[in-house]
């Protein structure tokens, strides 16, 4: 009586035995063990059911587990600062510096005195040494941010004096325009869509004018008939000028000739420089403010300030960006295009005895991040057939490349060298040919 068929709901797995599972337990770790305890139940729930084999329970909730957050990506795109992929990577010491900051901290505390201190001083004064030209500097949680604060600050229910040309779209929709008005700034557009004066500027100036404002066109280029008035002459017209460089240059590079940077700017007469940390500079994503103390000051002591303000891992971040400014984005705008080609070589050398066929092409990378737009860099990539994108891009690794006239280029400029044996790993986990 005892020999019958055993009913197949008692093989499935106990809870807590799946919960001891070495994936299983490591996703608790993340995720929580509420979370992942459902997960369990779910499946375990499918093979009472009869969905799904007793033995499968294990494999079924593992698959099923949802990503603890953004995944790291390898971005063999040739862009160096792809907006979808976060803009720019964060430095070892960056990394450290915000693993240091994720207790608690000295953020807004003098340790000698025992008493408040000024809220982000090493970021702040590391900010100041790096661009002397500017008297005083603040930090607000991103670019469009300090613009915002600025408009705010200077033209509420005055105007803002500004180029046609200049009044761009920042990405995602949104327009500097609708941004500006937001603030409760009236707009006063002047010139035309490719020239715009001098004179055009001082006749639209009055006693409502708040200040003069001046946008770098970081994502797009107008070539031929065209006129755009510099900041230097525009500091002539004894008004304020606020400069909107974008991209976070502090300092002018020779790779980058026509990229404003916030030190020249400065010294051409702009009164404001407003940028973002998370492009040229190679930080964390924040918006840069730079220029005269008394305008600086008044940003500072706005109420949207505390609005606007940044938390203590970006202003971590941020410091030890400035204190070592050799960041990964500075490393892949001026990586040697000999030794790219030679770590392609070699890559493709390696997966050749792997068996996996793969061409070393000519590629051209970009900044990108709507930065420096003509500007084309001379890179080498791995060619492979298109069907391996897809694969690459949803592996355990993600690699990110680009599909150019039906073969997927990897561009290594902006994958780390120590990251070329993952490369090789994910392209042989793709089911190969035979």
């Amino acid at each position: 009586m005892g020999d019958g068929p055993v009913d197949p709901r008692r093989r499935v797995p106990r809870t807590d035995t799946l919960l001891a599972d070495p994936l299983l337990a490591a996703a608790t770790a993340t995720l929580g063990r509420d979370q992942v305890k459902a997960v369990v139940a779910r499946a375990q729930d499918r093979a009472r059911r009869g969905e799904i084999n007793p033995d499968e329970v294990r494999d079924v909730a593992v698959a099923a587990l949802p990503a603890p957050g953004p995944r790291a990506v390898l971005n063999a795109t040739g862009v160096v600062l792809h907006t979808n992929l976060g803009r720019a990577p964060l430095s070892r010491s960056a990394v450290a510096a915000v693993l240091a900051a994720a207790g608690h901290t000295d953020v807004e505390l003098d340790l000698r005195t025992g008493r408040r201190a000024r809220r982000g001083r090493d970021a702040l004064d590391a900010l100041a040494a790096a661009v002397p030209d500017a008297d005083a500097v603040h930090v607000v949680n991103n670019g469009a941010a300090a613009l915002v604060l600025a408009a705010t600050a200077l033209a509420a229910g005055r105007e803002i004096v500004v180029s046609r040309g200049e009044l761009v779209e920042i990405g995602d929709g949104f327009r500097l325009p609708d941004l500006l008005e937001s603030t409760g700034a009236r707009l006063r557009e002047v010139g035309t869509t490719n020239r715009t004066t001098l004179a055009d500027y001082a006749a639209a100036l009055g006693p409502q004018t708040g200040f003069v404002l001046k946008v770098h066109p970081s994502n797009f280029q107008v070539t031929g008939f065209t006129s755009a008035t510099p900041v230097r002459q525009l500091a002539t017209l004894g008004v304020p000028v606020v400069a909107d460089i974008g991209s976070g240059l502090l300092v002018a590079d020779p790779l980058l000739p026509d990229e404003p940077d916030a030190a020249s700017t400065l010294r051409a007469g702009a009164a404001l420089v407003t940028a973002s940390g998370d492009k040229l500079l190679g930080g964390p994503q924040a918006g840069l403010l730079l220029g005269a103390a008394d305008l600086v000051d008044r940003l500072r002591r706005h109420p949207l300030a505390r609005a606007l303000r940044v938390d203590k891992l970006t202003l971590a971040a941020l410091a030890a960006t400035l204190h070592q400014p050799d960041t990964p984005t500075r490393t892949a705008l001026h990586a040697d295009p000999g030794a790219l080609r030679r770590r392609v070589e070699r890559l493709r050398d390696r997966l050749g005895a792997d068996g996996r066929k793969a061409e070393v092409v000519p590629a051209v990378a970009v900044v990108g991040g709507g930065g420096a737009p003509g500007v084309e860099l001379d890179s080498w990539a791995l060619s492979l057939p298109e069907r391996y994108a897809e694969p690459l891009r949803t592996g355990d690794q993600p690699v990110l490349g680009r599909v150019v006239r039906g073969r997927l280029l990897l561009d290594l400029r902006c994958v780390p060298a120590d990251a070329d044996e993952a490369v090789r790993l994910a392209v042989l986990r793709v089911p190969g040919d035979d």
